[in-house]
């Protein structure tokens, strides 16, 4: 019988301790989702139909001044919810808002109007953010730019002076012109992004950088019709890593310098990308006559697939022909790697390193670069003028790099059964190309 009650309070207490446990975990889960989510704005609650066809630009800003007038601890929460398709016209979201963190949910799609719609034509961008701390956009939704019926408009998204910046999952497609830029922010990550717009189409970058410093790029796609990234002037400790690039012009430092101005960026990395089917693929392009500096890059651990250019350093970037001669003043390229490169290259010419007379490019270092052609009946080539540095087991041979470790005997305008390997002067350069 003793034996029978102990059990009996030992199941009772069981019993308790379970829905003692099961209250505490609902209280504490509770607690967790408001205190880390905080109040979420759905746009459809503040008006916005999401037909596709409704203009629900005053929704979202609806959503978004309660977002950002919400003051505590917790993050609040904008919600562009699932199965809706919403249009919306050019939007500014301005901070700061009263809450440290934000966030903003993006589930369903969001597309832009007719051309013959837009408000603003002079702006830059269509979903414009400025001054936001702590701000994440996140979700699966879709940025759908309609861009072949204007492009060279607006941008999709811009970000200004909103430090602590996170967008991860998201995708844009046919933007009217760059699909996210970047400007004067601090602590920035872009993760499992999709940007994708037509090979031809203009101006469609992927990721414009500038003033921006520890930026990390990571784990996404981008194709579109100019450079995958474009790390402008005033960039600093940027890391770009497992991006696939192509179409497109590659992921370029520049252009700096343009107009005499003084541009500088420095320790940036490139590393475990991949290049397909582009113009270019590492290339850094400076202005003749202007000032500053590109020092500390590396592009490291790369993938070539039928690129046209795989390694491109110009000092003499112009690409509308109209070009400033050399003056006394150049940005000046220095402290550049190009390590780990394997693949092929759709174009004769491999390896460019077009530097200039005033400024020469220094300590340029190659190491373990193997670049073949992609019609294997063809051939490849390097050509540079005047830089400065070192080349270790890199094919094509650079003629004007100190060679290490396995020696290549260069001779000027000789053939070696393989590559035709030649120094050249600046007029010849631009026969070349």
């Amino acid at each position: 019988m003793m034996n029978e009650l102990k059990g009996l309070t030992i199941d009772r207490l069981g019993e308790a301790s379970f829905f003692v446990l099961l209250i505490l975990s609902v209280l504490s889960s509770t607690w967790y989702i408001g205190h880390a989510q905080g109040q979420q704005f759905n746009v459809v609650e503040f008006g916005a139909v999401g037909d596709g066809k409704t203009d629900d630009s005053k929704a979202f800003l609806g959503a978004w001044n309660k977002l950002c007038g919400t003051s505590g601890n917790s993050m609040p929460t904008m919600l562009v919810p699932a199965k809706k398709t919403f249009l919306v016209k050019q939007v500014e979201f301005a901070g700061p808002c009263k809450a440290s963190s934000v966030q903003i949910q993006i589930i369903g799609n969001i597309v832009a109007p007719a051309n013959t719609q837009w408000t603003d034509c002079k702006s830059e961008c269509w979903f414009c953010f400025s001054n936001v701390e702590s701000l994440t956009l996140t979700g699966t939704g879709t940025f759908e730019g309609n861009g072949p019926a204007w492009w060279k408009i607006p941008g999709v998204l811009r970000f200004t002076g909103c430090n602590n910046l996170q967008v991860t999952g998201l995708a844009s497609h046919n933007s009217p012109l760059n699909h996210i830029a970047i400007s004067s922010c601090k602590g920035v990550s872009l993760s499992n992004i999709n940007l994708i717009a037509p090979a031809d189409s203009p101006n469609t970058d992927g990721i414009d950088l500038s003033n921006s410093n520890q930026v990390t790029i990571s784990d996404s796609f981008i194709g579109t019709g100019d450079d995958c990234v474009a790390i402008n002037g005033g960039n600093s400790h940027v890391n770009i890593t497992r991006i696939t690039c192509g179409p497109g012009h590659g992921i370029s430092v520049g252009s700096l310098g343009k107009d005499g101005s003084m541009d500088t960026v420095e320790e940036v990395h490139i590393r475990n990308c991949t290049f397909n089917g582009t113009q270019n693929g590492a290339r850094i392009k400076t202005w003749a006559g202007g000032q500053g500096f590109a020092r500390f890059i590396s592009y490291e651990d790369i993938i070539l697939i039928g690129s046209q250019h795989p390694i491109l350093i110009d000092q003499h970037y112009c690409p509308d022909q109209n070009c400033p001669p050399e003056k006394g003043t150049a940005v000046s390229v220095s402290d550049i790697t190009f390590n780990g490169f394997r693949g092929t290259s759709a174009d004769r010419i491999a390896i460019t390193l077009n530097c200039s007379s005033v400024v020469p490019c220094k300590n340029i270092i190659m190491n373990e670069v193997n670049i073949t052609p992609s019609i294997p009946t063809s051939k490849v080539v390097a050509i540079c003028n005047n830089a400065q540095g070192t080349a270790t087991s890199t094919t094509p041979a650079v003629p004007c790099l100190r060679s290490q470790g396995i020696r290549t005997v260069v001779e000027d305008k000789q053939t070696d059964g393989d590559r035709i390997i030649r120094s050249v002067t600046e007029g010849e350069f631009k026969n070349e190309l």
